[in-house]
């Protein structure tokens, strides 16, 4: 028996309603740091704050840039009183949609051909005998040794539709699934297929939702032909050669940096209450303990049976929380990337992975606890890792920041019904609250690194949103992974 997704329209990533959007629909990419040009690049910090989160006090609102050293895993934190902040340092790296945020350097040419770095397009199909396989593909010499399994997730059968985002080498991916009874006892009574595209980033992959979804119904219904999606891979094609173990863009119009620069994207959701809202709902207060540790840069991996889709989101979600728009803040960490859905051919990649966020329907990974940090089963977050027990615990803080949060979100509906003011929305908020929570913490630690004094008091944790015993382990943490020097004191412990 074929059960319904549970997959809620309002879900849907935005959808362009021709196959082949035209450059004047399409939004410019989100921005990224590149860090091989980015000293030669100016950036200034936003001055746009979610409200109720503003800028910490603790040190008199002196311009600190933040340096670090490649031999010593230390901060040095220059203070400036005749530049302007930000001034030539590195763009801020960002998830999502801060759209008040520059985004120099990104020209209108390079806007439109964005829209046709589609590297390859496939039909996957599940047969009784052969199980997963590649139909066809376009080109038909690419590397998609294990597409099969990542673009129709393990019980799939269960269900009679699902989309899922996913990571292929340097490769994102978007596939859509759907299941079709059939009078046949060759396929069983069921025929499964998978239509997807890989593209260097995933920043319009969305846009293509309607098209794959419309196309996996056609070859369900017409198996073999392959006509729209030829004309479709023609149309959108990048320019590809052949390397190593796979693939790699050749992209002559492009420059690194203006690729670079799309690999945050802004994913768009076609209702008010979209994927941040639902986020919120799902996991309540929760949501502060899983900030904690994706601002730690924690391998966090999140388990649900199919469909996987709507999981998806809950992985770019978490990744929002990580916002930091101090230039500088983060170039010595892993960077923190989706890996979105994964399963057990994956599991030579995630050992080799120092921060990610993924989700997957295969229960076992759950006793693999070497290839992650944090396990995400429904609501249920839960570390094996001794050291970041204390952070599965709600402090007061934690409550209070969280109770801001929603708070703001029933001032941001109450504006849209009764004002039909439309002009800010619950993703903008969710994504600049944490932005800016981030940032009054960075900013009030680098303060505190420049001054004569290099030390935190419990009044600094306090101005910082933080419990002074609750978020101790937290921060200690936290100071160790950013490499920033300086000395904790808190009730007369002394930790540096």
């Amino acid at each position: 028996m074929v059960e319904q997704s549970d997959r809620a329209p309002l879900l849907d990533w935005e959808e362009t309603p021709p196959p082949y959007p035209s450059p004047a629909a399409q939004p410019p990419p989100e921005p990224q740091r590149d860090h091989g040009a980015a000293a030669a690049e100016k950036s200034s910090q936003p001055t746009s704050a979610a409200p109720g989160a503003g800028r910490s006090g603790g040190g008199g609102g002196v311009p600190t840039a933040v340096t670090y050293s490649p031999t010593r895993n230390r901060t040095a934190v220059v203070v400036s009183r005749d530049k302007p902040p930000g001034c030539g340092f590195d763009r801020p790296e960002l998830f999502g949609p801060a759209r008040g945020l520059p985004f120099p350097g990104i020209t209108a040419r390079e806007q439109r051909e964005e829209r046709d770095q589609i590297v390859a397009v496939f039909v996957v199909t599940f047969g009784s005998r052969s199980g997963n396989m590649v139909e066809w593909c376009m080109p038909h010499d690419v590397n998609l040794d294990g597409v099969e399994f990542k673009s129709m997730a393990s019980g799939s059968h269960r269900i009679s539709s699902d989309f899922i985002y996913f990571r292929k080498g340097s490769y994102f991916g978007l596939a859509c699934f759907a299941n079709m009874p059939v009078e046949s006892e060759l396929e069983r009574g069921a025929r499964m297929k998978s239509v997807g595209i890989l593209s260097p980033s995933y920043t319009l992959l969305y846009r293509y939702m309607h098209f794959l979804e419309n196309q996996v119904r056609h070859q369900l219904q017409c198996p073999g032909q392959y006509s729209p999606l030829e004309a479709f891979y023609e149309d959108k094609k990048a320019v590809l050669h052949p390397t190593g173990n796979g693939l790699v863009t050749s992209l002559p119009t492009w420059t690194l940096a203006s690729i670079n620069r799309c690999m945050h994207p802004e994913m768009k959701i076609t209702h008010p209450a979209g994927c941040m809202s639902q986020f919120m709902q799902f996991f309540g207060e929760q949501i502060m303990v899983l900030w904690k540790f994706v601002l730690l840069r924690k391998r966090l991996l999140i388990f649900s049976p199919p469909p996987i889709g709507v999981v998806c989101y809950r992985v770019y979600c978490c990744c929002c929380l990580a916002n930091v728009s101090i230039p500088g803040i983060g170039v010595s960490v892993p960077e923190l990337r989706p890996f979105f859905y994964v399963n057990i051919a994956d599991i030579s990649v995630l050992e080799t992975e120092l921060s990610y966020v993924a989700c997957t329907t295969e229960k076992i990974f759950e006793d693999k606890k070497e290839l992650y940090d944090v396990y995400i089963d429904n609501q249920n977050v839960k570390t094996h890792r001794s050291r970041l027990q204390p952070l599965l615990r709600l402090n007061a803080a934690d409550k209070e920041k969280y109770r801001k949060l929603s708070e703001q979100r029933q001032m941001l509906l109450y504006s849209q019904e009764v004002d039909e003011d439309c002009t800010a929305n619950e993703e903008d908020l969710f994504i600049l609250f944490f932005m800016e929570l981030n940032n009054r913490i960075f900013q009030t630690l680098c303060e505190v690194a420049g001054s004569a004094d290099p030390t935190i008091t419990a009044d600094h944790m306090r101005a910082m949103g933080l419990d002074p015993q609750g978020d101790r382990s937290f921060l200690e943490d936290l100071l160790e992974v950013y490499g920033i020097d300086v000395t904790l004191v808190i009730d007369n412990l002394c930790c540096s």
